[in-house]
């Protein structure tokens, strides 16, 4: 069974996901629109928008005269991304609740997703057809985690859900998520490069975002329950409480996760 991302959740996630965002999802995110050179007056697509960390710059750049579309599959994390542009007075931005793999609105001059694209269930067959929103010399814009990111806590929690009760081993769940496999595919400079070229991108160019991050036990739960790997997780409170305790407990205090990031451009035909 296919690990559900928090964004594939009725409502569970968002909160623990945007606990995140002034230590990741932010930074990141703003460098993301940075390379897209939104200019006044464009169009602009954020594929798998979460709570809106890509979304407000983006929106902030075009101004009054463009347009952002939010695409996500949580209305939880797009209601948190629309308080935020209500907040700022950003009226030029729509959200959506829907598949972005499925959206069919053109075109676009820029793309933008951050930490999205290994969300999709055809990573390839998904990107070769949200390319396909841009005009042409639109841009894509994108992060991705290199090599080493999630690290050490992605192993604690996985090795904490195949040593509990209620996790991995007793639901059958997969080793890791695929989520994971699909970030593991683009984990470097070179990887992701060919995979946007692949995609039919032109001057495609990947710059190294280097990151830490320390969490703390609660943080690092959220981390958990706000990412690709809440689907490991058992739905049932208790349960999920146990895992919850045996994780900190293995944690053993604070973390340092390796959040180095992979921010990366390339122009439609």
């Amino acid at each position: 069974m296919p690990a559900r991302h928090a964004a594939t959740l009725p409502d569970g996630g968002a909160e623990d996901y945007d606990r995140l965002a002034p230590a990741v999802w932010n930074p990141v995110s703003n460098a993301v629109v940075a390379a897209a050179d939104v200019l006044v007056g464009e169009r602009v697509l954020d594929v798998f928008a979460g709570t809106g960390a890509g979304t407000i710059p983006a929106a902030q750049l075009t101004g009054p005269d463009g347009h952002v579309d939010a695409v996500d599959r949580s209305s939880a994390m797009l209601d948190l991304a629309e308080a935020k542009a209500e907040a700022l007075g950003l009226g030029n931005v729509a959200f959506h609740r829907a598949d972005p793999a499925a959206w069919t609105d053109t075109p676009y001059d820029a793309v933008v997703s951050c930490y999205g694209v290994f969300l999709l269930d055809d990573m390839d067959a998904g990107m070769d057809r949200i390319v396909r929103l841009l005009r042409p010399g639109g841009r894509v814009a994108l992060s991705a985690w290199d090599d080493g990111a999630l690290e050490p806590f992605g192993e604690i929690l996985l090795e904490t859900l195949r040593t509990s009760g209620g996790g991995l081993a007793s639901t059958g769940h997969p080793a890791a998520p695929v989520f994971v496999e699909n970030c593991r595919r683009l984990a470097s400079p070179d990887r992701l490069t060919e995979w946007l070229r692949a995609r039919g991108l032109t001057d495609v160019s990947v710059e190294e975002f280097g990151l830490t991050v320390p969490l703390d036990p609660d943080l690092a739960w959220s981390l958990a329950l706000g990412s690709g790997y809440r689907g490991l997780l058992p739905d049932e409170p208790d349960a999920l409480q146990d895992i919850r305790g045996a994780f900190v407990e293995r944690l053993g205090g604070t973390l340092v996760l390796n959040a180095d990031s992979l921010i990366a451009v390339g122009s439609s035909r």
